[in-house]
């Protein structure tokens, strides 16, 4: 029997990402997926603001940025929202297809040594109160023993129903269709969107000579598993755009619905559930990905705490608690989105009195810091304005180099930043696993998503995923044996 430590079922952005996560901690990492091989379709579309961050913590953001166009604005229920004064230094969608994404994570997880198992879909598993085993199919069925199993594995999740965890929510009542083509006589706009009788359309240049057009009906519902055809994606468009702008050439013909549910619990035992397998939406603000994305950083680093006895078991929990009321809140918007776009005089007077409202700029950083994920503000126990928000990539001089936060979050450890003379305690044994950094700051405030401007902390302690755990105005002051013991505190 083959034996790991975390089995994850899934290859698409949420399992690479987790993967590459657990494998930063020295964790070992069986990846498996039950297609064939890599599908190359195209699927999500961008990535925002706090994707980007976490993806420059690591080092990977420059692969992507090249391959993918800025876009200072987004879209709440396609009013337009404009990001270019958020604070954070990727105030904008990078509109970067999945396709690319995974193409990047993979050769970033295969530096670090994990390689996809295809044909390997999960079947079964057993777990008991040391280990899980887990029943691999396929071509070459087999068994793998692990600590934990990881469902990253989409919203048809068989991690998800094995583990007999209920998928709650609302059916579908609307119907989108994408088609990726190339286009004869192309619109002089490379991105926009229109409403139409029955419901909306929008054209979006991706690649030169290829576009992306998309049809959102909302009087129509496709059976789950239907086939669309291009030439049925060709007389929807038609219908509503009155131009097919000369598409041929299909690359990638799908649809989805609006069907918005939620894993009641994301965990059961040791067995976890991330990205898609936790929770399907309508992909209205492209926050799909990005929320995926997002549940692997914050698992990885638990996961990896536990397998190297760095944290208590209790800390796993934290992974629910927190990541579930975010996937609640994408649900709650989507579905605000998919009312806001629907055809008729009531949604119509709605759009005009939204069309104002998100004019002011509270309410368009309200909704926009809400979209990017940028406000995120989890429950760490400490009453300081910085705790459970994401440490802002502040620029720092230390005594060998001017650098900044992100650039010291590569190794995804624990980071003590005393800062501006702050005299550096002496940590207990247990916690060497903790990078503690001096460093002096320019800056006598940091802007923060959705607080304001917070004076710059005398130290912060900083989870791997980039939350802060703990921070202090004052040199000295109580807290931090209690954050290192909450977060990092070292088992028997």
């Amino acid at each position: 029997m083959a034996t790991t430590d975390v089995v994850i079922a899934g290859s698409g952005p949420t399992g690479l990402m987790l993967a590459a996560e657990l494998r930063l901690a020295g964790v070992r990492v069986s990846l498996v997926d039950g297609l064939p091989a890599r599908t190359g379709e195209s699927r999500a579309g961008g990535i925002h603001a706090r994707t980007m961050e976490i993806l420059d913590q690591r080092g990977i953001l420059n692969r992507l940025l090249p391959q993918g166009r800025q876009m200072q604005a987004g879209h709440f229920g396609g009013l337009a929202l404009n990001f270019a004064d958020f604070d954070t230094d990727h105030p904008y969608l990078l509109a970067v297809l999945q396709s690319i994404m995974e193409r990047e994570l993979e050769g970033r997880a295969d530096e670090l040594g994990v390689n996809t198992q295809w044909s390997s879909p999960v079947t079964g598993f057993r777990q008991d109160e040391a280990g899980i085993e887990v029943e691999i199919g396929g071509v070459r069925p087999r068994t793998i023993r692990a600590a934990y199993l990881v469902g990253c594995d989409g919203g048809r999740s068989a991690v998800r129903k094995l583990a007999g965890i209920d998928f709650v929510g609302t059916d579908t009542t609307a119907t989108g269709m994408i088609a990726d083509v190339e286009l004869a006589d192309p619109p002089a706009q490379p991105f926009f969107a229109r409403r139409g009788a029955a419901g909306d359309y929008s054209v979006i240049g991706f690649e030169p000579d290829w576009y992306r057009l998309v049809v959102q009906r909302h009087d129509l519902v496709l059976p789950r598993g239907a086939e669309l055809s291009f030439e049925d994606f060709r007389a929807n468009f038609l219908e509503l755009a009155g131009t097919d702008y000369g598409m041929h050439s299909p690359r990638w013909v799908t649809h989805y619905g609006d069907a918005a549910r939620q894993a009641v619990h994301y965990r059961a035992g040791r067995v976890f559930l991330a990205g898609d397998a936790a929770h399907i939406h309508f992909p209205a603000g492209g926050q799909g990905q990005n929320l995926g994305i997002q549940d692997a950083v914050n698992l990885g680093w638990k996961l990896a705490a536990a397998v190297n006895r760095t944290a208590p078991e209790t800390l796993l929990d934290t992974y629910e608690s927190e990541r579930h009321p975010i996937a609640a809140r994408v649900l709650r918007n989507t579905r605000a989105q998919t009312a806001l776009m629907r055809p008729g005089t009531h949604a119509d007077a709605l759009r005009d009195v939204m069309s104002d409202l998100i004019e002011l700029p509270e309410v368009r950083h309200r909704l926009g810091l809400m979209i990017t994920a940028l406000d995120i503000d989890y429950d760490t126990k400490c009453d300081h304005p910085l705790a459970g928000r994401r440490m802002p990539d502040a620029a720092l001089i230390t005594t060998t180099c001017v650098t900044r936060f992100f650039q010291l979050c590569r190794r995804a450890h624990p980071i003590l930043l005393l800062l501006d003379g702050t005299p550096a305690p002496v940590l207990p044994t247990g916690f060497e696993h903790i990078d503690v950094v001096s460093a002096v700051t320019p800056a006598t405030a940091w802007a923060i998503p959705g607080a304001g401007r917070i004076p710059t902390p005398a130290a912060v302690l900083v989870r791997p995923d980039g939350y802060v755990a703990w921070a202090t105005g004052e040199p000295g002051a109580d807290g931090l044996a209690e954050a290192l013991t909450t977060w990092f505190g070292a088992t028997a």
